[in-house]
């Protein structure tokens, strides 16, 4: 049996707000668009948000309905997962891309589904542990060696609808998992969870239909594990098994990436109001970086403190320093 490791609140946890939406794109933009997008490249420079400078738009290169973007630190290059079509679609055409860090696409399809023994439909998060990188794939996590890209083996979860983000465990092998409960039509199934997966298996941590699609979900410095739902707008932290405590509530909100900065802020990106909001330890919730079209599953660059923002229905990727 796997057991998951109790964890500590951390002091985000005691600070619950509300934030009012200003505008959604809504969960029927979520399908994303099968239009090819075109070979050329453009990097473009942009001033991206009030205290954001001069960012980096990486659009028109290839990306397919892209979800996920993870920094590589063991290689510096960021990761891009693409979906390329619908979420829960069995088409086998999803791939991985490699990013530099200046935005030059180094390989568009590194792991690609469409390549014998590869089976990829459609990738969502990604984390890396264990020498791998997993990959979280509708109903299947794939894991692939994180130097080659070979096929590395994959844990499947039963009844799973909508596996969606991914994080190294804190405390043990493997990842965290969630599972956002939703069916093609973005319909709940009630299968909303959150996983422990290793190698040899998988065991549920929270299991719960009133969860509000768990969608991003990341761990605190100390080891706490955060989730944010799509549904209900919320975050929460996990305190043990079935056990989650509400710290955070967006009116409106459909919150898709997460991210603890090392001094206990957060960074969440909202499709509702097409921002990355900055959560403060104070519980001030701003908008750092607005005006970001279908803002999925954000990544954070520690070194240069760039934040990673796919843009699902845009097929673009922006790097955003943080002011």
């Amino acid at each position: 049996m796997i057991r998951f490791a109790r964890v500590r609140l951390i002091g985000v946890a005691l600070l619950p707000v509300t934030l009012l939406a200003c505008g959604s794109d809504g969960a029927d933009d979520m399908a994303g668009d099968d239009g090819e997008a075109s070979s050329e490249a453009a990097v473009d420079p942009a001033t991206t948000g009030s205290g954001a400078g001069a960012g980096i738009t990486v659009a028109g290169v290839g990306f397919a309905t892209p979800e996920s973007v993870l920094h590589d630190t063991s290689s510096d290059v960021y990761l891009v997962s693409n979906i390329n079509g619908a979420p829960t679609a069995m088409d086998g055409n999803g791939f991985i891309s490699r990013l530099s860090p200046e935005g030059e696409v180094l390989e568009l399809k590194w792991i690609d589904g469409e390549t014998d023994g590869v089976t990829l439909n459609g990738p969502k998060g990604m984390a890396i542990a264990d020498g791998m990188l997993w990959v979280s794939d509708i109903d299947c996590v794939r894991m692939f060696d994180l130097t080659s890209g070979v096929a590395a083996g994959e844990v499947c979860v039963d009844g799973a609808t909508f596996l969606n983000d991914l994080v190294t465990h804190p405390d043990g092998p493997g990842v965290l998992l969630t599972d956002s409960g939703l069916d093609a039509q973005f319909s709940p199934t009630g299968v909303d969870a959150l996983y422990h997966v290793t190698a040899d298996g998988y065991a549920a941590v929270v299991s719960d239909p009133e969860f509000g699609a768990p969608n991003g979900v990341t761990t605190s410095f100390d080891g706490t594990a955060i989730v944010v739902t799509f549904m209900s707008g919320q975050a929460y932290s996990v305190t043990g098994l079935d056990e989650k405590t509400e710290i955070l509530a967006v009116d409106g909100g459909q919150l898709d990436g997460v991210e603890v900065l090392a001094d206990g802020r957060m960074l969440v990106s909202n499709w509702a109001t097409s921002c990355v909001h900055l959560v403060d330890t104070d519980g001030t919730v701003t908008c750092v970086m607005p005006d970001l079209e279908s803002p999925a599953d954000i990544g954070f660059d520690a070194s240069r403190r760039h934040v990673l923002v796919p843009l699902f229905n845009a097929n673009e990727v922006r790097i955003i320093p943080l002011g």
